[in-house]
């Protein structure tokens, strides 16, 4: 579903990223993993056509969206669906009414079929009847369930989740991570995930990738990345102060 072939990206004169591949497949769960300030978050502005690379392409359905501009590229991203860091709701709008919002831009649907989609979809999150409120008034759990239904309103084909447990107590962060899990069984969504939520990413991750000073050193299944050999994975993985840093 998403090739990405030698991407390299600089600010100024600081590289971010120097040469990502990654594939990930349709249908499955795929979780960026890496340190903080790593490039993990901008890799993912790539996929969403947010930033333009310096190198490299970023194929979406075999489509080379780095070359896209206007409709086309719009065309594109009306078959994704996104989880912003930190939930990004409308503080001014309701529950429902945030969940109804790409409904109402994008689509060309009636107010009774959106009303229905809206209350599927939070049915769906185990908000039912929350509709009304606004999200001043729920908890953080709440909030990323209500960014959720929002990023699944539109039915998209991939999903893209930008650290969707950031601010949660690890009870909560599991609780979020089988009901996406969940969907994903019942929608059969690309999902390409950004997370450092070690070791809990590893129950629901289909394949992990480690981006590490701006490249993929690894890739593999959640057994895979946990029994690596590469010094930097284990590190990473265990949280380890000491030990390797830097790609050889």
């Amino acid at each position: 579903m998403i090739r990405i072939q030698g991407l390299r990206k600089f600010f100024g004169r600081q590289p971010v990223l120097r040469g990502v591949d990654l594939d990930v497949a349709t249908g499955e769960i795929m979780i960026v993993i890496g340190r903080s300030g790593g490039g993990k978050s901008v890799l993912l502005k790539h996929m969403l056509g947010l930033l333009r690379p310096d190198a490299g392409a970023v194929v979406v359905d075999g489509t080379d969206i780095t070359k896209l501009r206007g409709a086309a590229l719009e065309a594109v991203r009306r078959r994704y669906g996104v989880v912003f860091q930190g939930g990004a709701l409308f503080d001014s709008m309701s529950v429902f009414d945030n969940v109804a919002f790409p409904l109402r831009e994008k689509t060309a649907l009636g107010a009774g079929d959106i009303a229905q989609r809206v209350e599927e979809k939070l049915a769906q999150v185990g908000l039912v009847d929350m509709g009304h409120k606004n999200p001043a008034e729920i908890s953080g759990g709440m909030r990323k369930r209500v960014a959720i239904a929002r990023a699944l309103v539109t039915e998209p084909e991939i999903v893209f989740f930008d650290e969707p447990t950031t601010g949660l107590d690890p009870i909560l962060v599991n609780t979020i991570h089988h009901l996406i899990q969940d969907l994903h069984r019942t929608f059969r969504f690309t999902a390409v995930m950004v997370s450092h939520e070690i070791p809990e990413i590893f129950e629901i991750a289909d394949r992990v990738a480690m981006l590490h000073e701006g490249v993929i050193i690894e890739t593999g299944d959640a057994r895979g990345i946990q029994n690596s050999t590469n010094p930097i994975v284990q590190q990473f993985i265990h949280g380890a102060v000491e030990g390797a840093h830097h790609v050889a």
